[in-house]
């Protein structure tokens, strides 16, 4: 029976960290920006916490839900003179998404996020599930359910293959090189 598909993981939070590093191996510190007041809000925060501790990484968690917020927290990254960006999942951030891709710009500073439409929009790179895989699990679990099996019987299904997305331009713009390694395992380049 295939299971449901959810489409944020703590998998590919600790991933787009890891990714950041690699690009910006000089950053001391990052930013990471989640709405906590989201369901999965907190557990992103301390997944991510938890990510960076493992690997000595300094990182300070924002909020952010309104304009507001997002007016504040990069207020905060500017003051903090933080180095790169790690956005945590959230619809939120689909719906602001050109405004947050340019105040990363504004602020030269690095930046990865959880969706394509991020990095085709002018951010540096973007990490997630393949919506493909995901859809597709989604699809069948609804068939499941409509031929009358009970949603709480269908296991979680969590993906298992991810996009990694690079914008070359962008990257240029921010005077970075792109390791050849994290080059060779992107699914799509932009240049």
């Amino acid at each position: 029976m295939p299971p449901v598909s959810t489409s944020s993981s703590p998998i590919s939070g600790q991933k787009r960290l890891q990714l950041l590093r690699e690009v910006v191996p000089q950053a001391t510190l990052i930013a990471f920006i989640a709405n906590l007041n989201s369901a999965n809000g907190p557990a992103q925060k301390s997944d991510m916490e938890s990510a960076a501790q493992a690997i000595g990484q300094q990182i300070f968690v924002l909020s952010a839900s309104t304009e507001s917020e997002i007016n504040e927290a990069f207020a905060t990254i500017a003051a903090r003179k933080a180095d790169a960006i790690v956005y945590g999942a959230g619809v939120f951030f689909q719906v602001v998404r050109d405004r947050l891709v340019a105040l990363a710009a504004r602020l030269s500073i690095p930046a990865i996020y959880e969706w394509p439409e991020f990095a085709t929009a002018g951010g540096l790179m973007s990490y997630s599930s393949n919506r493909r895989e995901s859809g597709r699990q989604t699809g069948n679990y609804t068939g499941q359910i409509l031929k009358g099996a009970k949603p709480a019987d269908l296991p979680v299904f969590q993906s298992s293959k991810f996009e990694l997305i690079i914008n070359l331009r962008t990257a240029k713009a921010l005077g970075l090189t792109i390791p050849p390694g994290v080059l060779a395992i992107a699914d799509e380049v932009i240049e």
